[in-house]
């Protein structure tokens, strides 16, 4: 069976294929409108809510670039006409957009990096190129992150921020898929979704330490113990397949240094990525009456003055 000759289609000039191209065109945005129908008809249960909107952003990126690459092959194959040309038209059109698109094609690149080598993906909270937040898209060219805030401590300056915690400010950053090649990416939630968080409190010298360190680790396992056993099994796969220290570090501690002004204590405990805000408040509101029943105070900086020296006024002779 002799292979079909797919010059045929020009032998009809150019209103024939334009003719097939607006088919192949309306083809393709039927197919895309077929997926899109199916996508609205099969919406996730509430309970596997988040997988099913991966599943369905997947399936919705796998029909865009099928699409695509129908439609450039169709029209490459109506166009050129006699197949034996396409090679040199290849080439050509190859060099041309490699010197035009060069980082439109890098970032095409970096996408396909991000997906081989599990960089993140959409749901994963990141912080890429100096922005911080959630992917809530992933393109062949560009990612789209919703912006999240950070604590002062953590704050690096630009681009500057209102939400002192991490949480939503409501901008969506647009960030090239390749800046993965120029800065690092920060995954908080790829491998282990759950992070080491810190709150300070400085008491006075004379305060009971030790009460304090009691009170703060009490409070502090009552809220975390749960989430620990939720993030063991992750972090032992996390140990499989990395150097990391031991499990000791799960649990709630609380860390003593001494300043000019207090006795610092460092409560360090494990939290998951989402949520963070609302377990720090909620420990903070146990934290304080307690400290208060046991007679303890936050201290502050402050100035004692200690004695001055005698000042003498002579008043001048008129």
């Amino acid at each position: 069976m002799r292979p079909m000759d797919l010059s045929v289609l020009s032998e009809g000039g150019v209103g024939r294929q334009l003719v097939v191209s607006a088919v192949l065109v309306a083809v393709v945005i039927a197919f895309r409108a077929l997926v899109t129908a199916a996508l609205h008809r099969t919406r996730p249960v509430e309970s596997d809510e988040q997988a099913g909107e991966r599943r369905r952003f997947w399936v919705r990126q796998a029909s865009k670039l099928i699409a695509f690459a129908v439609l450039v092959a169709g029209l490459v194959l109506i166009w050129v006409g006699d197949t034996s040309r396409l090679a040199t038209v290849a080439g050509l059109l190859t060099a041309g957009i490699a010197v035009a698109l060069q980082r439109v094609i890098t970032a095409m690149a970096a996408y396909l990096i991000i997906l081989r080598g599990r960089v993140f993906t959409v749901g994963d909270r990141i912080t890429i190129g100096g922005v911080r937040g959630d992917v809530v898209r992933l393109g062949l060219v560009q990612t789209t992150v919703m912006e999240m805030g950070e604590p002062p401590s953590a704050h690096s300056g630009d681009p500057q921020v209102w939400v002192s915690a991490r949480q939503y400010t409501g901008r969506l950053v647009s960030v090239t898929n390749d800046r993965i090649f120029d800065t690092p990416v920060y995954n908080y939630t790829r491998e282990f979704p759950f992070m080491w968080e810190e709150m300070h409190f400085p008491i006075e010298y004379h305060a009971d330490y030790a009460r304090a360190e009691s009170i703060l680790l009490d409070i502090a396992h009552k809220h975390v113990d749960a989430i620990i056993e939720r993030a063991k099994p992750g972090y032992d796969r996390l140990r499989e397949r990395y150097f990391v220290a031991e499990r000791s570090e799960l649990p709630p501690r609380v860390y003593l240094r001494m300043t000019d002004n207090w006795i610092e204590l460092t409560l360090r405990f494990l939290a998951p990525v989402h949520g963070v805000r609302g377990i720090k408040d909620a420990m903070t509101r146990e934290i304080l009456p307690a400290f208060e029943g046991a007679g303890l105070s936050i201290a502050s900086t402050t100035f004692a003055v200690t004695g001055l020296p005698t000042v003498k006024i002579a008043r001048a002779r008129e």
